[in-house]
């Protein structure tokens, strides 16, 4: 497989740094190609202008999504993005790596998101879950986070780990058409010792030599829906989203 690794952390001896470094170890060992998008030391923009589009199909007031659509068909994106959006094509497995801030991903990332999952590629014209622009690749996040599992089940003090991810999980990455394959979380690791986190280590190299057959997780297909957006008459809902079940 070829995997893409879009990666957000600033400190080189962190333990995302770790994980980064194992992961690309693992999938190498595994006859598997890996690039990497370091964010953070790639000085990557994540801020949204007009000065990512070389021309302007409205010029009087800028529409973003539509710019990007348009410029993307002319050629004329940033090459910041251009590159990107090379790499998001090129992947057969995408994997988003960082360290879980406010609920969600640092601005760099989310900034990524907003540039490079580009209107006319990732999505539009009727692209969106089972007809999404990325369709046939896989995709896994995988954070870091201080807080205790028991905090994120689902009577926890913040909430069920899906209801936490399902803006990135659903609204990103399965939108856009990916399998996604259930998240992988290091917890607590500002208060672990360092056997648990060389445990998180080996845990993680161990996913990882399963992302060509690990089951995703489950979205609804755009089937289940009817024309009003809504799930069908009897198809019971059975995402956190769509307020099915949650994580224990």
């Amino acid at each position: 497989m070829k995997v893409l690794i879009v990666y957000a952390h600033q400190e080189a001896q962190s333990f995302n740094a770790a994980l980064l470094t194992r992961s690309v170890e693992v999938l190498t060992a595994c006859g598997h190609e890996v690039r990497i998008s370091d964010l953070y030391a790639m000085r990557f923009n994540p801020v949204a202008t007009a000065d990512d589009f070389q021309e302007r199909r409205f010029p009087d007031r800028l529409q973003y999504d539509r710019e990007q659509k348009y410029n993307y068909q002319h050629g004329s994106l940033n090459d910041d993005i251009v590159g990107e959006i090379e790499k998001l094509l090129w992947c057969d497995m995408l994997i988003l790596q960082f360290p879980l801030w406010w609920f969600s991903v640092p601005a760099i990332m989310k900034g990524w998101i907003d540039r490079v999952f580009v209107n006319g590629v990732v999505y539009g014209a009727g692209r969106r879950y089972d007809t999404g622009g990325l369709k046939g690749r896989r995709a896994m996040v995988v954070t870091s986070t201080a807080a205790y599992p028991d905090m994120c089940a689902a009577d926890g003090l913040v909430g069920a780990l899906d209801v936490i991810l399902w803006p990135l999980q659903n609204g990103a990455l399965a939108y856009a058409g990916c399998k996604v394959l259930p998240p992988f979380v290091s917890w607590s690791v500002n208060y672990v010792d360092e056997t648990v986190r060389r445990s998180y280590l080996d845990d993680y190299a161990a996913r990882l030599r399963q992302i060509e057959v690990t089951e995703p997780l489950f979205f609804h297909s755009l089937e289940d829906f009817g024309s009003n957006w809504r799930l069908k008459p009897g198809v019971a809902a059975r995402t956190a989203g769509q307020g099915g079940p949650v994580s224990p």
